[in-house]
Order: C-alpha cells, then sequence, then structure tokens
C-alpha cells in the first residue's frame, strides 16, 4: 500500500505512526501537493493528506479512517477497543486530538497569507479551541500514565502527534511547563521506535 502525505503534516504522521506499530509495510508519496494537478487529486477529490492507496487500488481518505482501517487488518497490538464505551473514548480522544490539530492548522495557513488580508480574531478564536482543548486532555489525563486505559492506545498516538506537532509550529506555547502531565507523555511516547522514525526530515 502506498500512504501520500507531506512528512510535516502531523495527521499523516500519526497515520505513519500506526503503520510502524502495526508492523505493516508501506510506501510513503511525498511529491502529492506539488504540479498544476497535484497527484493527491488523483486519489482524494477533496485533495487533503492523508490519502491511503490499497494494493487493489481503493483509495482511504481522512486520518481516523485509515486508522481505523490499519487497526482492524492486522492483528498486531489492537489500537482501538473492541466495547462500545471504550471504542467510543478512544475515538474521542483521537477527534479531540485532530480538531486541536485543524484549528492550529488554521493559523498556520492564514498567517501565510498577506498579512493585511489576515484575520486576527479569527485566529484568536482558533487557538481558543487549541488552548481548551489541551486544557481539557491535561484534566483527563490526570496522572494516568496513558491516555484512556492501562495500555497505550489510539489516543496516545493520536496525542503524541498533536503534542510534537506544537513543538514544530508553536514553539512559543510553553505548553510543557503549562502541562507537565502531557510532557510526560510525550517523553515516554517520544522513545518509541514509531515516532523516532517518523520525524520531519527538514
Amino acid at each position: 500500500m502506498k500512504l501520500l502525505g507531506s512528512v510535516t503534516s502531523p495527521f499523516v504522521r500519526k497515520v505513519r505512526i500506526v503503520l510502524i506499530e502495526k508492523h505493516i509495510d508501506f510506501e510513503l508519496v511525498t511529491d502529492t501537493l506539488v504540479g498544476d494537478i497535484p497527484l493527491i487529486e488523483k486519489y482524494n477529490p477533496l485533495g487533503k493528506i492523508p490519502a491511503l492507496v490499497l494494493d487493489d487500488g481503493l483509495t482511504l481518505f481522512d486520518s481516523q479512517v485509515i486508522t481505523e482501517y490499519l487497526d482492524a487488518i492486522s492483528p498486531v497490538g489492537h489500537l482501538i477497543p473492541e466495547t462500545p464505551r471504550e471504542r467510543a473514548v478512544v475515538k474521542r480522544w483521537e477527534a479531540m486530538a485532530d480538531g486541536i490539530l485543524d484549528a492550529g492548522v488554521a493559523i498556520v495557513l492564514e498567517k501565510r497569507r498577506p498579512e493585511t488580508e489576515q484575520s486576527p480574531s479569527w485566529m484568536e478564536r482558533q487557538r481558543g479551541k487549541m488552548e481548551r482543548g489541551l486544557a481539557q486532555m491535561a484534566k483527563e489525563l490526570g496522572t494516568r500514565a496513558w491516555c484512556t486505559a492501562e495500555a497505550l492506545n489510539l489516543s496516545d498516538l493520536a496525542t503524541g502527534s498533536l503534542l510534537f506537532w506544537l513543538d514544530f509550529r508553536f514553539p512559543e506555547w510553553l505548553w510543557r511547563q503549562q502541562y507537565p502531565n502531557l510532557n510526560a507523555l510525550a517523553l515516554k511516547l517520544g522513545q518509541r521506535k514509531s515516532f523516532k522514525e517518523t520525524l520531519p526530515n527538514l
């Protein structure tokens, strides 16, 4: 299978981390956003990454759809529980992480517009979503070792993808000092092979 995306995208990184944790072979294709007709549009009409092209030609897009599929096809280290409530809790946490990322990416893109066209008030609203989301994560994590269970699962991998992206795109946000429990989680995740091998190669 092929994964189309950018090495700096936190959504793509989350999928790469899951692929590595699940021991699934894949090819990363990064030239997906260049040219008059970007390659990604051939596989995802929405033109968004990541997109996972299966061996039979079917393309999956949206990182949450992809991670759920990957967890289902490999028996190695299940990342999403089977019971409805536990499953919903993990997916809820993933949605929280992705929602914070959506707001952050929106700020990054807004700042790339000409300064006269930027909306400071709109960016402030997005920043508010990020701050409230991270505060909720820290509150729910509390003193636990992992986000939603006694062992690592998808909620932790999604959170790690978010936290390291904050370091990358929002270095002025001292979230590690603000939320020591999230920092401890990030430090633990950063030691895993899946996180080490997916560091952005800039």
